[in-house]
């Protein structure tokens, strides 16, 4: 291990990056900021999510994957209290709910706005 290494930022490369900055802080009740010249959220506990948006052209992801498509990279899984009402108040923030899932009762996969998946977990 490199001593004192941290995380210190997670970077999310993203077409718009206020619009989704601005729907991870509903979602995770994170502030607001700006960091290194971009919209950023920081937790109480310190995590950083950075928002750039791409100098490229950015492609969502397709999940499930599929061969010759743009496959993720990343994803999140959130863990929460009430899977059903976390569901459903994710997709009022602009999340939907993925067409393929495979969690069961333990999981839903979700897209955020810009198509990046996310999974919310039963605790």
């Amino acid at each position: 291990m490199i001593k004192g290494i941290c995380i210190g930022n997670i970077a999310i490369d993203c077409k718009d990056a206020v619009k989704l900055r601005n729907f991870y802080a509903e979602l995770l009740g994170f502030d607001s900021c700006i960091m290194y010249n971009c919209p950023a959220l920081r937790s109480q506990l310190g995590l950083v999510l950075l928002f750039m948006e791409a100098d490229f052209k950015y492609v969502k992801p397709v999940w499930p994957d599929e061969i010759g498509k743009q496959q993720k990279q990343m994803h999140f899984d959130f863990q929460v209290d009430d899977l059903l009402t976390a569901v459903l108040q994710a997709e009022e923030l602009g999340a939907c709910k993925a067409e393929s899932q495979f969690g069961g009762n333990y999981f839903v996969t979700m897209f955020d706005p810009e198509g990046h998946p996310f999974c919310l977990c039963a605790k």
